[in-house]
């Protein structure tokens, strides 16, 4: 049986190049279907991965306290509103309370206007933090250095910036050292962070990080705002570190027992369950409206199939008359189906993969071809040749010989 599968694949790609045409359009529904499938399922792939590497920066013993945590609801919304913000009591409490803590680092935003001479940048994102935040939140260093204990100790006005800011404010110029203003305040720049890009066309580079002394001095106290980067002492201490941050909180807002956390613990793996619950309904939505096509693409598929066998019952009639099996008939028809929904695969999935990173890329996201998607595009072509391509081929080989050969 396996000796006569080379000379059975043959005459299936004779077939398929004698009727260029047929064989075209059935290529052409297929492709048609892959591409739309591949395209969807290389662009979710892209863009959770880009999201994956965003979180990947916390590190796999980091986690996030704050007020506010991820609602999938109104009501949990509701709720967290209603939530008091942290305040900075909890940092010298966290400090003595939590021995698993390797790392303690508050946080504050602001949004203001930053300036050098006559460049500006509207709205900027300034962030104040400990010096050790740089040990909590993997942040590359280009130029320079992050702030330090004694920037935070003696609240100096240094600044570490992102690529954007360095670009906008500074062009050419090395921007070590010099000057520039945030909200009018005089700072001087420490560092410069590597560059991250864009996600969903938004910059990760135009913020600026200054000491939290500092940022408390010029921005006030950090109420809504304030939330701690806690670095466990590993990973395998991250949950009980979690939980003794967990005590150490509850007993200082005075959380009954029998009520539920009024602050949120996040890490990298939780952010992206929640991500992916959310959004779960919606992707499996894309796929399946996509997946529509390759229906569409199976039938052209079955449709030119029994034609093809219908045109060559003759043919079917010599071989049969002449010895060949049932089984021999239906994988020469298997093969030709397989072939031709195959080759669309292939083709399918280049392009379906070149559309998707020109719609990730409009996102400012860049993706790269993944196994997952790849294997998906082949399982795919071989199912729909399979499927599609088995009742034609059973069909043709349950044809009778003599009824075939007298077929006009």
């Amino acid at each position: 049986m396996i000796m006569i599968v080379p000379s059975l694949a043959k005459i299936a790609v004779a077939a398929l190049w004698a009727n260029k045409l047929r064989s075209g359009l059935t290529l052409l529904g297929v492709i048609i279907g892959v591409t739309s499938v591949m395209t969807i399922i290389s662009a979710l792939e892209g863009m959770m991965g880009a999201i994956e590497e965003d979180l990947a920066t916390l590190g796999p013993t980091t986690f996030i306290v704050q007020k506010w945590g991820m609602a999938t609801s109104e009501a949990q919304a509701m709720e967290m509103m209603k939530r008091k913000a942290l305040s900075l009591d909890c940092w010298e409490l966290l400090e003595d309370g939590c021995d698993l803590c390797e790392k303690i680092c508050p946080r504050s935003s602001a949004i203001a206007d930053v300036k050098r001479g006559s460049n500006s940048m509207k709205r900027v994102y300034v962030g104040g933090s400990t010096f050790n935040m740089i040990d909590i939140v993997d942040f590359e260093v280009a130029q320079g250095r992050f702030h330090s204990h004694e920037d935070d100790m003696y609240r100096r006005r240094v600044a570490f910036i992102g690529d954007r800011v360095r670009e906008e404010l500074f062009g050419m110029t090395d921007p070590l050292g010099k000057d520039f203003r945030i909200g009018g305040v005089k700072y001087s720049v420490c560092g410069v962070a590597k560059k991250r890009g864009s996600m969903f066309g938004e910059s990760q580079d135009d913020f600026v990080l200054i000491p939290f002394s500092t940022h408390l001095k010029q921005f006030g106290p950090p109420g809504q705002r304030l939330r701690f980067m806690i670095k466990a002492a590993s990973v395998e201490t991250l949950e009980d570190a979690q939980d003794q941050v967990r005590m150490v909180l509850r007993a200082q807002r005075h959380v009954p027992y029998d009520k539920p956390d009024d602050f949120s613990i996040l890490t990298a793996e939780n952010i992206l369950e929640m991500l992916n619950s959310v959004t779960r309904i919606f992707r499996m939505g894309l796929i399946g409206i996509s997946s529509i096509s390759l229906v569409v693409g199976g039938i052209v598929v079955m449709n030119i199939m029994m034609v093809s066998v219908t045109e060559r019952t003759r043919e079917i009639g010599i071989r049969k008359a002449i010895g060949a099996r049932q089984k021999h008939i239906m994988l020469q028809f298997l093969f030709e189906a397989l072939i031709t929904t195959l080759t669309g695969g292939v083709v399918g999935i280049v392009l379906g993969y070149v559309i998707a990173k020109s719609l990730v890329g409009m996102l400012d996201m860049q993706i790269t071809p993944s196994s997952f998607a790849i294997f998906s595009g082949l399982i795919i072509s071989v199912g729909i040749g399979i499927v599609f391509g088995l009742y034609p081929a059973m069909k043709a080989a349950r044809l009778d010989p003599i009824k075939a050969l007298s077929y006009e």
